[in-house]
């Protein structure tokens, strides 16, 4: 007996943790600094915290009333109705979500390249087939409608990325737009905004409401700091609302997640410095960094180092950790997060070392 053939399924390639890389190189873990995974180096909302700590005694009860009152806390949020609000663990959870209301088997998804790979993983598990839209390194993975409309051959679902990972390039709101407008009407155009706090571009949330063909990711890792909760949520078009009941795993999003997830909610001192100091990072990391950089909207930027796993694991030496994109087809690049000011100098000054080590470096 065996499990089906997943060979067609490429596995997830999470950026390496600290403790995982402190026992190989026999390095003190105090002394790394990680930059691989897009994490808050602020952490969690101190709210978020104190709601984990006045819940946790109450995790023998299922999260039925947390999770009603996130989703009204969300909708209300974004102007738009409850049912409009999925609720899931991590936004991973609501792109398995729209895959199961949406896909036939043998139906099409259309993917960017590079790309979160879970878009394509998820059509995969509910048997559906991939194609995927190029963006280009030549002019700074720029995304428009004409790229993805290109590649377009009728796809169940179209995913665009806005900030793009690992690019950190941008969507405007007017090319979603023309991008839904040109699709058939069986298409639905789903837009990740995961790391949409750190950018100064308008959601595409209000489309949803206009129009039954587009939704939006959104999730609480990143801006709010609760990646290691796993919660998340899409905003979808008021059609699809009585789809939620029918699609979404039982209780999924847990008591914990969606107490934390209230609380970050309401502490907007704890967002602002989070943003403020990623867009402080990710130009210093553009300015002081001996590689070319692409530029970003994130916490992260990515950058031209010509040989990324060797720089990766040089870097690993040096008590930095950064994100070997070669898993996502850039084999030249590396994605660096945003740390705090003081792990970002430290950071950069330990990777121009490596480079001129290397002699990759601009100035090497």
């Amino acid at each position: 007996m065996e499990p089906r053939d997943l060979s067609d399924h490429s596995p997830y390639v999470p950026g390496r943790g600290v403790e995982e890389v402190a026992r190989e190189r026999g390095i003190d873990p105090d002394g790394l600094i990680k930059l691989s995974s897009n994490e808050n180096p602020h952490g969690p909302s101190p709210a978020a915290v104190e709601a984990i700590r006045e819940h946790a005694d109450r995790v023998h009860q299922y999260p039925k009333s947390s999770h009603t009152d996130l989703t009204a806390k969300l909708a209300e949020k974004w102007d738009v109705s409850t049912e409009q609000v999925w609720v899931s663990p991590g936004a991973d959870g609501s792109i398995d979500y729209l895959s199961r209301a949406a896909l036939e088997p043998g139906d099409e998804v259309l993917v960017p390249s590079p790309g979160f790979a879970y878009y394509g993983m998820s059509a995969r598990y509910h048997h559906g087939e991939v194609a995927e839209y190029e963006l280009e390194a030549a002019n700074g993975f720029a995304q428009d409608a004409e790229t993805v409309l290109g590649a377009y051959g009728g796809e169940r679902i179209v995913y665009v990325t806005s900030p793009h990972n690992p690019s950190g390039s941008t969507m405007p709101l007017g090319e979603i737009e023309a991008i839904a407008d040109a699709t058939a009407e069986e298409t639905l155009v789903v837009v990740d905004e995961a790391y949409g706090e750190f950018a100064a571009v308008d959601s595409a949330i209000p489309l949803v409401d206009e129009r039954d063909d587009v939704a939006v990711l959104r999730t609480f890792s990143k801006a709010y700091g609760l990646a290691g909760l796993r919660i998340g949520y899409s905003v979808v078009p008021e059609a699809w609302g009585a789809a939620y009941a029918r699609v979404n795993t039982p209780f999924a999003a847990n008591e914990l997640a969606c107490r934390a997830a209230l609380a970050a909610l309401d502490d907007e001192d704890h967002v602002s410095e989070s943003v403020e100091t990623a867009r402080w990072a990710r130009e210093y990391i553009a300015d002081e960094l001996d590689a070319p950089a692409v530029e970003s909207a994130g916490n992260f930027v990515l950058a031209e180092v010509g040989d990324a796993e060797r720089v990766a694991e040089a870097a690993q030496e040096r008590g930095v950790i950064v994100r070997d994109c070669t898993s996502f087809g850039l084999p030249s690049h590396v994605r660096i997060s945003t740390g705090t000011r003081e792990e970002t100098r430290e950071a950069v000054e330990r990777l121009n070392e490596t480079l001129a080590d290397l002699g990759l470096g601009v100035r090497a």
